[in-house]
């Protein structure tokens, strides 16, 4: 098993490479405005590492948000792109999945990304590993109260969510590496079609995106 996993679904572009026991290269760079630019040179960087070439990768694995529209597709896309020209399945993992798995907890909990537009994304967990509820998207004051939080969107919001309710030492943004490490744990048990952790690479989207197509222009008028 070789698993080459990427998430660009927020700030953090972060690549790595996975051979079913253990992370053999990861990179992350915090850049929220160059995922296009990023991504690429981050996974042939660990592929470097790890002395691999794309050809030896199993699967392909991207983070599927929820997250901005253009960084989600960035991810995406080079998935579906790698995985045509190797061959090897891709597949997408709920990014706030990721950032549960990341933390190592064991007790209900609140994962929390920034949505921007003041608000954030969440999910509720049981544990590391099994979601109970989300992902959505709400303002501060709207998520659930009185459990342990997670992620750089509660971070930003503490005074609103409660400085107190905030994990020490918990992950603020996904990492390849965690992603992979969750990733290869689901294919060795075994991929379904209805497996709730591994997807069919398609973004999470709970909106619209931010950009419209312009209307039609005003008249003017003398």
């Amino acid at each position: 098993m070789l698993v080459l996993a990427f998430d660009t679904a927020t700030p953090a572009v972060t690549a790595a490479l996975h051979d079913g026991e253990r992370v053999l290269a990861e990179s992350t760079t915090i850049d929220a405005r160059r995922h296009g630019e990023l991504l690429v040179p981050s996974v042939r960087e660990v592929l470097r590492q790890a002395g691999a070439s794309l050809r030896d990768v199993t699967a392909i694995v991207a983070g599927a948000g929820p997250g901005p529209y253009t960084g989600l597709r960035v991810g995406l896309m080079t998935a579906q792109a790698f995985a045509t020209t190797t061959g090897a399945p891709a597949y997408a993992v709920c990014t706030l999945d990721v950032l549960a798995y990341a933390s190592g907890l064991s007790e209900p909990f609140l994962v929390a990304t920034d949505a921007r537009r003041k608000e954030v994304f969440w999910a509720h967990y049981a544990d590391m590993r099994t979601r109970l509820a989300g992902p959505a998207v709400d303002r501060p004051g709207d998520v659930p109260g009185g459990l342990p939080l997670v992620g750089a969107g509660a971070l930003m919001y503490a005074g609103v969510l409660g400085e107190e309710r905030l994990v020490p030492g918990a992950p603020e943004y996904p990492s390849a590496g965690a992603l992979a490490a969750l990733a290869a744990e689901r294919l060795a048990a075994g991929v379904t079609p209805d497996d709730p952790v591994l997807t069919a690479p398609r973004p999470i989207y709970l909106r619209r995106p931010d950009a419209t197509v312009p209307g039609p222009p005003k008249k003017v008028t003398t």
